[in-house]
């Protein structure tokens, strides 16, 4: 969680020629030795896919629900116009191969619909060499990794500055989870604070600055990025 700053849905360059959550913005983040987040979808036919939103709009430039296709019609699509596919999570961890640790997050919708995901998810997951740790905002995901034994550090990724989310984070801390992504903005506050003192890493999202940059390390431990190189950015 320490080691490395973590790329962003890969090291994409903002979607301009190499796209997020691609295996092209993988390869990419590989080779220059970052830490990898990406997240995970549900295919009609339960293949775990690598995509974010929810929606095929945004990335692939026609409608319709990520979970109303089988893995093979979401492969057939170009994201953003560009060679790349969107990728299953076994081709994924087949071209990263262990290089660099691997940060997953988990996106769920409800438990009912979510119903056999995180199965899904350690079965592919099962025989990878390299360093793994999941994580989630949906707490239903959060509680099937724990009660399946999921053999990985898991993560509550969140947001917020006010008790009320604190409340809810904490509820979600009491699984017994291993470690915080935090939406950098909203810190310091006292829900990390008291995180951060009972030796819980924290992670943040998403730096695209300095000064993001800085604000992380002074208030966590490392930082999800994107839009830029952190090699060429002042050290910590």
């Amino acid at each position: 969680m320490k080691d490395l700053p973590v790329a962003h849905r890969g090291y994409h360059d903002m979607n301009n020629a190499i796209w997020e959550n691609t295996l092209s913005a993988f390869e990419r983040a590989a080779e220059a030795g970052f830490a990898i987040e990406c997240d995970l979808q549900l295919s009609a036919d339960s293949e775990v896919m690598v995509f974010h939103d929810d929606t095929l709009d945004r990335l692939c430039g026609i409608s319709g629900d990520v979970r109303e296709r089988t893995a093979a019609e979401l492969g057939m699509l170009s994201i953003g116009g560009t060679k790349d596919r969107i990728p299953t999570l076994k081709q994924m961890l087949k071209l990263v191969a262990g290089r660099v640790p691997l940060v997953i997050e988990i996106k769920g919708r409800t438990a009912e619909l979510d119903d056999g995901f995180v199965e899904a998810v350690l079965e592919v997951l099962e025989d990878y060499k390299g360093m793994v740790a999941l994580m989630s905002f949906d707490h239903h995901i959060l509680r099937d990794l724990k009660r399946v034994e999921a053999p990985y550090p898991l993560g509550l990724t969140a947001m917020g500055d006010k008790p009320d989310d604190f409340f809810k984070h904490d509820d979600a801390m009491h699984l017994g989870l291993n470690f915080i992504s935090y939406h950098w903005p909203h810190l310091p506050n006292s829900f990390i604070t008291a995180q951060q003192k009972a030796g819980i890493p924290i992670i943040t999202w998403t730096v695209r600055d300095e000064n993001a940059r800085e604000h992380t390390y002074k208030y966590a431990d490392q930082m999800t990025f994107e839009g830029f190189d952190p090699r060429e950015t002042s050290s910590r």
